[in-house]
């Protein structure tokens, strides 16, 4: 073998070890873009964080919503239930009402279908408004008269032409009341 032959031999030996094949390449990076790449690796995730985050806020608001006009929708459903068997009990005094003689029976019958209204009503916090003997509060009360009453205070209600009903703290409606005035 003579020299030519050694270095060509030796220049490519050499040219074979410089080769890096590319996926080693991109494996193997300067210390200097290490913490860049980091970083921007960190960036990608945060963001990609951010947008799941944004998409299930957006589905939470979405399905908030949605529940809420449904309770909206359907609110009255527990009173509706409970209305039914008064319903009932009306429709049967009815009925007995175009059999019966006795005047007595269809009348308790029609005060005990009011209790049983009235039983609805406090159950779902409807209470009605009292007013015998009370002093006239208009925030709860609706004068529609006054009348002079011996032996009572100005101001008392001396009685009720319809019954008022308050919701938990709110006036559902006013009771429509009369009210004694001096002499």
């Amino acid at each position: 073998m003579n020299r030519e032959d050694q270095h060509q031999s030796t220049t490519v030996d050499h040219s074979n070890q410089n080769q890096v094949p590319e996926d080693r390449e991109a494996q193997t990076v300067p210390l200097s873009e290490q913490p860049a790449r980091a970083l921007e690796q960190q960036l990608l995730d945060t963001a990609d964080q951010l947008l799941r985050s944004q998409a299930e806020l957006e589905n939470f608001r979405k399905r908030s919503r949605r529940e809420y006009e449904e309770a909206i929708r359907y609110r009255e459903m527990d009173l509706l239930r409970d209305l039914m068997p008064v319903l009932d009990n009306v429709l049967r005094a009815v009925d007995a009402a175009a059999k019966a003689t006795d005047i007595e029976s269809l009348r308790s019958g029609f005060q005990m279908t009011a209790q049983h209204i009235e039983k609805v009503l406090e159950s779902h916090g409807c209470k009605a408004i009292e007013t015998e003997g009370k002093l006239f509060d208009p925030t709860v009360h609706d004068a529609i008269c006054q009348q002079v009453v011996a032996d009572v205070a100005e101001g008392t209600i001396v009685g009720s032409a319809s019954r008022g009903y308050r919701l938990h703290d709110r006036v559902v409606r006013p009771a429509q009341v009369i009210v004694a005035k001096p002499e």
